[in-house]
């Protein structure tokens, strides 16, 4: 009995102790957005730095929220972006706002994704909606203005195919860029392998 008691506690030990160990490497993984496009696929690391625009994102991919919509504001030499379209009235509907998290260290760089926002003076992001930058150059005016959460860490050749296209007077492609958005995990040595964050 003594010997059965000791089995049991020792191999509930172990399954403990490997639980624990599958939840260490789970941490360890980053969360990676899959942005598959009728041009191709686009990858963006989510950054810890700015976790409320990480979660945000997290949660609107895992609602299928962007599934139904485009990248439909396209502007060469400056961003691609996509989610809900820009409105008249600006953006009103507090589910979809979120305070602003602007990191000195993330900036925009060339693929640097940001939240968009309208002239709120409180510079308040509608996180239903996003902008990937694809200025060589980095776009540096909109630093300390606009949040910066994520960086494109494999996919610019796509980007870059969306930044050519054919669009009319409002920076729409006449084709539309359509998106699905699912959240990926990624180890940090996978992650060096696509590209420096």
């Amino acid at each position: 009995m003594q010997y059965l008691k000791s089995f049991l506690f020792l191999t509930c030990f172990a399954f403990s102790m490997i639980s624990l160990d599958l939840h260490a490497q789970k941490k360890e993984k980053m969360p990676i957005g899959l942005i598959k496009t009728n041009y191709g696929k686009i990858l963006i690391a989510l950054d810890s730095r700015t976790p409320n625009h990480r979660d945000s994102f997290i949660e609107l991919a895992q609602k299928g929220y962007w599934d139904s919509l485009t990248f439909n504001r396209v502007i060469p030499n400056f961003v691609n972006q996509g989610g809900c379209p820009d409105t008249e009235e600006g953006f009103n509907d507090p589910e979809y706002l979120l305070a602003p998290e602007i990191h000195p260290e993330l900036t925009h760089v060339y693929g640097a994704v940001g939240a968009g926002r309208d002239g709120n003076p409180e510079k308040i992001s509608a996180r239903c909606q996003f902008y990937i930058i694809q200025n060589p150059e980095g776009v540096h005016r909109l630093d300390g203005d606009y949040t910066v959460f994520a960086q494109v860490i494999s996919g610019m050749d796509v980007v870059e195919k969306i930044a050519k296209l054919e669009t009319n007077d409002q920076d729409e492609p006449l084709i539309p860029v359509t998106m699905k958005i699912k959240i990926k995990y990624f180890s940090p040595s996978k992650i060096e392998k696509l590209g420096n964050l």
